[in-house]
C-alpha cells in the first residue's frame, strides 16, 4: 500500500481501538467523527476517480464539504458499475462480492488492500452486541466457512466469529452437499443433554430450511440458559417469505430460546461494519428487550428523504444511509437501497425502498451514470 494509505488505516485503527468499547464523552467522540470523516473523504476524493467525478457531479469537494453529513453518499449501484477503491485493486488482499440476486451476471464489488481493518470493525463490536456478557462459547455455524467462499464478507464474519470467540466444540455445518441437517441435530443434542449454551449462526434463510427439517423429523430442543440465536440477511432474493417475529416464535417452539436472546445483524458487502439489534445488549444491562439497530461508534446511520436525500425528523420513514470509517478503502457513506425510520435508541429496518418513492435515489443514480460517462472533469 501507498504511505497515505498506511497514515489512513492507521489513523482508523486508532479510532477504532478508542471506541471499541463505546462511547464515553458524546461530544468528544462527534468532534473526532467528523474529523476523520472528513480527512477520509479527502483522501477518497484524491485517490478514488470514479468517485471524485460522481462528487464533481453534485458540486462537493473537500473544500466545501465541513460536516460529515454533507459527504456525497455513492449509491450502491456504484459499486456495480464503477471501480471504487483507492488502491490498486490488483494487490487487494480480499474482494467481497454481493449475492447477485437482482442481477447474477451484475456483483457489487468491495475491494480491501488489507483486511486489518475490516477485521477490527468486525470483531469489537462482536463482543459489544452479541457476546456483552461471556468470553467464548459454544458456535454452531450454519453457512459456508470462508473457505468455501473467499469472496464472500459473510463468510468471513462467520469464521472471524467462530475463530474469535467460538469454544473448543464450535463447528461449521455447511459443506459441499449444503446443510448438513442430521449431523447439526446429532451435535446440538450432545449440548442440550450436557446443558452446554450454544450459539446458532446462519444467514436467516439457512433457519428455514432447517426448521423445516427439524418439524419434519419431529425434533425440538430445549437449549441450555445463555444459548442465543444470531442470523442476518432477512429473505431478500429469496421465493419464500417469512415474517421476521414468526421466524423468532419458531425459535422459541425449536430451541427454546427467547426472543431477548436472538440478534439479527445488518450487513452489506459495501461496507466494512455491521448493524446489530440492541436485543441481546439491552436485556444483559438493563432487563429489557430494544430491537432497534445500532452499529459500533464509527459507523453513523441517517434516514433521508427519499425524495431530496436530506435527513428527516424521527419517526419519520425513508431511505437508509451509512457512513462507515472503516470503509477506508472505497467511499465511506453509502447510499442504501433499504428504508428505515430513525429512533431515540438506534433505527428500525422496515424493508426495501419502493420504486416510486425512491426519486431522489435514481437522481442520484443518474448522476452516478453522468459522472461514469464523463459528465464531470478531473
Amino acid at each position: 500500500m501507498k504511505e497515505s494509505s498506511i497514515v489512513i488505516t492507521e489513523k482508523v485503527l486508532t479510532f477504532i481501538e478508542k471506541y471499541k468499547n463505546g462511547i464515553l464523552n458524546k461530544e468528544e467522540h462527534d468532534q473526532e467523527f467528523n474529523k476523520l470523516a472528513l480527512e477520509l473523504f479527502s483522501y477518497q476524493f484524491q485517490h478514488n476517480m470514479p468517485y471524485k467525478k460522481y462528487c464533481q457531479v453534485k458540486k462537493k469537494n473537500p473544500l466545501t464539504v465541513k460536516r460529515w453529513l454533507d459527504i456525497p453518499p455513492m449509491p450502491i449501484q456504484g459499486f456495480k458499475e464503477l471501480t471504487l477503491a483507492c488502491e490498486p485493486i490488483e494487490d487487494a488482499e480480499a474482494v467481497f462480492m454481493t449475492s447477485g440476486t437482482t442481477n447474477p451476471d451484475q456483483k457489487g464489488r468491495n475491494y480491501h488492500p488489507s483486511l486489518k481493518v475490516w477485521d477490527a470493525s468486525m470483531k469489537h463490536p462482536f463482543k459489544q452486541f452479541v457476546l456483552p456478557d461471556r468470553e467464548k462459547m459454544t458456535i454452531f455455524v450454519l453457512s459456508p466457512a470462508a473457505d468455501m467462499n473467499e469472496n464472500s464478507s459473510l463468510s468471513r464474519y462467520l469464521s472471524n466469529a467462530a475463530a474469535y470467540f467460538g469454544a473448543e466444540n464450535s463447528q461449521f455445518f455447511f459443506g459441499k452437499k449444503g446443510l448438513e441437517m442430521e449431523k447439526f441435530a446429532s451435535e446440538l443434542r450432545k449440548c442440550e443433554q450436557s446443558e452446554e449454551p450454544v450459539m446458532l449462526m446462519g444467514a436467516t434463510f439457512a433457519y428455514v430450511h432447517l426448521l423445516d427439517y427439524l418439524k419434519e423429523n419431529g425434533l425440538q430442543f430445549q437449549l441450555a440458559k445463555g444459548s442465543r440465536i444470531f442470523d442476518t440477511g432477512g429473505f431478500k432474493g429469496q421465493s419464500r417469505e417469512v415474517e421476521m417475529e414468526e421466524l423468532y416464535k419458531q425459535f422459541h417452539t425449536s430451541f427454546q430460546v427467547d426472543r431477548s436472546l436472538c440478534i439479527n445483524m445488518y450487513g452489506m458487502t459495501e461496507l466494512s461494519s455491521q448493524i446489530y439489534d440492541q436485543s441481546i445488549l439491552s436485556s444483559c444491562l438493563e432487563g429489557d428487550i430494544r430491537l432497534e439497530k445500532t452499529g459500533p461508534a464509527w459507523v453513523k446511520t441517517v434516514i433521508l428523504d427519499p425524495d431530496t436525500l436530506k435527513p428527516i425528523t424521527n419517526g419519520q420513514a425513508g431511505v437508509i444511509a451509512h457512513i462507515d470509517l472503516a470503509n477506508w478503502n472505497s467511499c465511506i457513506a453509502i447510499l442504501t437501497q433499504d428504508e428505515g425510520c430513525q429512533t431515540d435508541n438506534g433505527f428500525k429496518l422496515l424493508g426495501r425502498i419502493k420504486g416510486a418513492e425512491a426519486r431522489g435515489c435514481s437522481i442520484a443514480v443518474d448522476q452516478l451514470m453522468q459522472s461514469a460517462l464523463g459528465g464531470a472533469s478531473i
